[in-house]
């Protein structure tokens, strides 16, 4: 536990109180932000700004005390004052030891420092410094991760821009112990290097501002619940006392209200009773067959309390998520969203897909037309709740086949769509391996599915195979993979171009060929976690005989398309292998293009290879409408087809266009 030091200060070191407030009044918007710097994060943004102003507030002493003046260098960039090093003493006390709690103090409650009453005090509005960007965000989680003292002397030398030494003095008279100020100043360190020398900027940005802030209204359902049940209390109240009045207290007590406290119901949109419920499937009576055709399934349907908290924490989710963040936590509450989706509370009420218990969790799906949402919540009571949101819109009988339902050590586990007839797992990496069985129960969850390693192990890829029901279409199979969103991602795969027309279509990745191919780029599907992806196509644009009997190689383009529209690509060169799972080369790749999508058909890419006698050469292949394509730079040359093949310096820098049977003209995309 960090040792704080009482300082007495000397007769000779007293100045006027006058002057310590005139330090206050100056330096307020510096000092207030200071304190919310060091001020433990956990608190949310909320509490904090409060916190912030409250002990900066606090920092004058009461009535027959005087300041004392520490003889301190004037830090860099500001003007010295005579009372500022005091008061500024003084807000780092408050903040260092804010979280400090007595010995035997019950850990459930807030330390009593967080008990206290005091100004400001806000009723009925949410206040948080305007949200920053990516890199204050993550400077932000960085501080939450280490000590006050730590944050303080982070907060000392960019905020204040002290030196190391004045740094350590601050953290000295503040009542930090020589062994904490050393640890303190380490880890601020490592703190400042982590930010690229990008400090001061980010401690001075608006992310920590407490004074200049939005409000919010807090819950106002949850607010015009808490006086209803207030008034209800009172009234039961009143009624009690009459009844003792008029007939005594007799010789039994009355019996005590026991079991935990009710959960506030909303009203409208997030009125439990209100929900939508859909008791028979009816997809297979619809011309659109996506989520909103999903029947409700679980046995919690008709528990109101648990739709009450699901619908509750959905209300409360723009609170937990900063800005454009797609992360946050608050008040025991973790939200996750995919990148595009709204965490707005639902326009109107929401279709109930499940509700039930699953591996140790109350579990919630709803629908709003748009967006799929998953509330959990373990049934111990330990641990924070968590609200997943994810783009659906434009959902289809393979996008919408599945949900994810649970995460857990054994696996993941999906709710299934009422049209899958048919689910098994197979293994990416294993193209000659059969398909297993995947278990489901009546209510269309499946069994644990291992989800795909996260690291850059790639040994095995599981994903799940689905047969739709022959209502839809006959012996319609298809893949799905888990990318770490709340909807799992739909596998597709483009054979090489035929002889006629017209161009070929994207299929379902079930076929050899598709599953030979997706074996040698399964791999690439790692960078794609968590990044909202609908669906992933690999095209086999063009295939190549290798000069100096290189042998044979192809061309494949995949593109991953995101539910909220752009889609990213990455050109692959591959080659003959002995090993079905022989990694590719990237050889290019574009963000946010239509490259390999029904808007972009014609692409033409490059690279270097190195031929079995040991020549380099600079290669490159173009689609089905290619004629030819041609070198400039380095390397100057022109060959009519699809295909290029030229001797060249394995360092020669080249631009390849290509020509299309319409005349227009095509540059290749960049290398990777």
């Amino acid at each position: 536990m960090p040792t704080f030091l009482r300082q007495r200060p000397s007769a000779g070191e007293r100045i006027d109180l006058q002057k310590a407030e005139a330090a206050l009044v100056e330096q307020y918007a510096r000092l207030v932000r200071l304190s919310y710097l060091v001020l433990p994060p956990a608190l949310g943004r909320h509490r904090r700004v409060l916190a912030a102003h409250s002990t900066v507030q606090r920092a004058l002493p009461g009535t027959g005390r005087r300041p004392a003046a520490r003889r301190l260098p004037a830090q860099r960039g500001t003007s010295a004052h005579p009372g500022y090093d005091w008061v500024r003493e003084q807000i780092l006390r408050s903040a260092l030891t804010y979280e400090r709690r007595p010995r035997g103090w019950p850990r459930r409650l807030p330390p009593p420092r967080a008990l206290r009453p005091g100004l400001p005090t806000v009723w009925g509005l949410r206040l948080f410094p305007r949200a920053g960007g990516t890199e204050e965000l993550a400077l932000d989680q960085a501080l939450s991760k280490v000590g006050a003292e730590a944050r303080a002397a982070f907060a000392l030398a960019h905020l204040e821009g002290l030196t190391e030494a004045q740094v350590r003095a601050v953290l000295h008279h503040a009542g930090v112990g020589t062994t904490e100020t050393s640890a303190a100043t380490g880890a601020s360190a490592l703190l400042s290097e982590a930010t690229e020398g990008a400090a001061r900027a980010l401690v001075g940005s608006e992310e920590f501002n407490p004074s200049s802030v939005q409000a919010h209204p807090t819950d106002l359902l949850l607010r015009r619940h808490r006086v209803r049940f207030g008034w209800s209390v009172a009234l039961a109240v009143v009624a009690a006392a009459v009844v003792l009045t008029l007939f005594g207290t007799g010789t039994a007590p009355l019996p005590i209200p026991t079991g935990p406290a009710p959960v506030p119901h909303g009203t409208g949109a997030l009125d439990p009773q209100g929900v939508r419920r859909e008791a028979s499937p009816a997809w297979d009576d619809t011309s659109r067959v996506d989520f909103t055709a999903w029947p409700t399934r679980g046995e919690r349907t008709r528990d109101e309390d648990l739709l009450a908290r699901a619908l509750n924490a959905w209300a409360s989710a723009s609170d937990a998520v900063k800005g454009s963040a797609n992360s946050g936590g608050a008040d025991g509450l973790r939200v996750t969203r995919t990148p595009g989706t709204s965490v707005d509370a639902p326009p109107r009420s929401p279709k109930l897909l499940f509700a039930g218990n699953v591996d140790g969790a109350s579990v919630v799906l709803f629908h709003d037309g748009e967006r799929a949402v998953r509330y959990a919540r373990p049934l111990s009571g330990d641990g924070d709740a968590a609200l997943d949101l994810a783009r659906t819109d434009e959902a289809d009988v393979t996008s919408g086949a599945a949900l994810v339902v649970s995460r857990s050590e054994r696996g993941t586990r999906f709710l299934t769509a009422p049209w899958v007839d048919e689910t098994t797992t197979r293994d990416l990496m294993r193209p000659n391996t059969p398909a297993d069985d995947l278990a489901v129960s009546r209510q269309g969850l499946t069994g644990p599915v291992r989800p795909p390693s996260a690291g850059g192990s790639c040994a095995t890829w599981p994903v799940m195979q689905f047969r739709s029901s022959s209502r839809i279409v006959e012996k319609h199979s298809f893949l799905l993979t888990d990318l770490g969103d709340l909807t799992p991602v739909h596998l597709t795969y483009t054979p090489l171009p035929g002889t006629g027309a017209p161009a070929r279509q994207p299929r379902e990745a079930t076929g050899s060929a598709a599953l030979l191919t997706w074996a040698r780029t399964g791999c690439r599907l790692n960078a794609m976690r968590g990044t909202g992806v609908r669906s992933v196509n690999t095209w086999d644009f063009a295939q190549q005989q290798l000069p100096e009997g290189g042998g044979r190689a192809v061309w494949s383009c995949t593109r991953a398309d995101t539910w909220r529209g752009p889609g990213d690509v990455l050109i692959h060169f591959r080659r003959s292998a002995a090993s079905p799972t022989a990694p590719v080369t990237v050889v290019a790749r574009a963000r946010a293009t239509a490259a390999c999508s029904r808007f972009g058909q014609h692409i033409v890419a490059g690279t270097h290879w190195k031929s079995p006698a040991g020549h380099w050469y600079l290669l490159g292949a173009g689609s089905r409408a290619v004629t030819a394509i041609k070198a400039e730079g380095d390397v100057s040359d022109d060959e009519r087809g699809t295909t290029f093949a030229v001797r060249a310096p394995k360092d020669a820098e080249a631009k390849l266009t290509a020509r299309l049977d319409n005349g227009d003209s095509l540059s290749e995309l960049p290398a990777s």
